[in-house]
């Protein structure tokens, strides 16, 4: 029996084969989410202020997630033709009806993250 009680074999399908296999692909990555929170907070930016707020970075690796997050749609990347060249990137609409979901991440992190788990060890 499952957990409804009756007898109807659950039918489960390899991660592979929902759309999680998907949203994995497109946010894995050392610095994807952080770029994405940043630009949501934050709104366009220039490359020089993310490579700030995320130092770990590398120049190459910065460059490429923000080429990958372009490819799928999250980014948006704005060219000025000015001196000096001036570039900013920003969220795309697919990539801002990402934030929920990340907030709903923090959310579940506020409530069972580290910190939390520290504070029960110390009630036992």
């Amino acid at each position: 029996m499952n957990e409804t009680g009756n007898n109807e074999k659950t039918v489960t399908r390899p991660l592979d084969q929902t759309g999680m296999k998907y949203v994995i692909s497109i946010i894995k990555g050392k610095y994807k989410i952080p770029i994405i929170c940043y630009l949501m907070l934050h709104g366009p930016t220039r490359y020089n202020e993310l490579k700030r707020q995320v130092e770990a970075a590398t120049f190459s690796s910065l460059s490429k997630a923000l080429k990958e997050l372009e490819a799928d749609g999250l980014l948006l990347r704005q060219e000025y033709y000015e001196i000096p060249p001036r570039v900013e990137y920003s969220l795309s609409d697919r990539g801002k009806a990402l934030v929920p979901i990340l907030q709903s991440l923090c959310t579940w992190s506020n409530l069972y993250g580290p910190q939390e788990r520290q504070a029960e060890k110390k009630e036992l």
